[in-house]
């Protein structure tokens, strides 16, 4: 049995049951017997593997695909819309994902050879799409049979956590990997941009101010940002602002025009109109739609 049907198998014994989510330690396993509706969520830096069937996320106006043996990575917070595209009920759909450890790539940096130091100048996008090796898989695969056994798992897993890390650090995403641990890289540098857009999403965005705010220049705040996240600051925001508004319309009872000034819109109008570009819908028959499912 290879890696891949190895850990599907064990992935789909662990959560039991068709269309069921699982948190395990932190890392998340999912099954599911269809295929689902377009979801926005902030993806914070994380690896997700597919182990059966297929999944599409979209940041910006780039699509990412990525099927059975692949995985995406993520080494900055992204607003995200994703969904499964592929999943029966004789097949479902399988995932895996955990996330990524900044702390632990820089120490790993440290330690290996120098050439896993040499981090690129130019930047590099904060998420891929790659094909799992088979040193990645069979880590995985280790880390979630030992959580069986509690006593081995709080003892061993740090160093199965630490050897995917390297699998990663290692592997043909290494230099968008590197960034990630390195302080001085154009990723640290968009990820406290990231980090001020998110505690300031309802107020008017100033890059001049933004810039100041994590010690960078306005161009170089901008090259960087747009090269890591492929959107730029103003596009990040509008995007977190409308998932942010969409997970409290869908949640919530609260009036759509208080949602809409919430999240940073003084215009109604314009609120709909942009939620409606990005969702498809308008937030009134987004609303209505959700709670016809229910």
């Amino acid at each position: 049995m290879d890696a891949l049907t190895s850990l599907r198998d064990l992935v789909l014994a662990m959560t039991g049951a068709p269309d069921r989510r699982i948190e395990v330690d932190g890392m998340t396993l999912v099954q599911s017997s269809r295929t689902t509706e377009s979801m926005g969520s902030t993806t914070n830096p994380t690896v997700a593997f597919v182990l059966q069937g297929a999944k599409q996320s979209t940041v910006g106006e780039q699509i990412y695909e990525y099927h059975a043996g692949e995985f995406l990575i993520v080494t900055v917070d992204l607003p995200m819309i994703g969904r499964i595209t592929e999943a029966s009920e004789a097949t479902p759909f399988v995932g895996f994902g955990m996330p990524l450890r900044a702390a632990l790539i820089a120490e790993l940096l440290l330690e290996g050879p120098a050439e896993y130091r040499r981090v690129p100048t130019r930047g590099v996008p904060g998420l891929a799409v790659s094909t799992a090796d088979e040193h990645l898989l069979d880590a995985i695969t280790r880390l979630l049979r030992l959580h069986r056994r509690p006593a081995d798992y709080q003892v061993l897993a740090p160093g199965i956590i630490r050897e995917i890390h390297w699998w990663l650090l290692t592997g043909s995403q290494q230099s968008l990997v590197r960034q990630l641990g390195d302080t001085e890289s154009g990723t640290t540098l968009v990820a406290a941009a990231v980090r001020w857009i998110q505690q300031n999403v309802d107020q008017p965005l100033r890059i001049d101010e933004l810039a100041a705010g994590v010690g960078a220049g306005v161009s170089t705040l901008n090259r960087h940002f747009r090269a890591v996240t492929q959107l730029s600051p103003l596009q990040y925001q509008k995007a977190l602002r409308l998932q942010r508004a969409r997970l409290a319309l869908l949640s919530t009872r609260t009036e759509i025009a208080r949602i809409g000034h919430e999240v940073g819109y003084q215009s109604l109008s314009q609120f709909s109109r942009e939620y409606r570009r990005m969702f498809g819908v308008p937030p009134s028959a987004d609303r209505a739609g959700a709670a016809a499912t229910l």
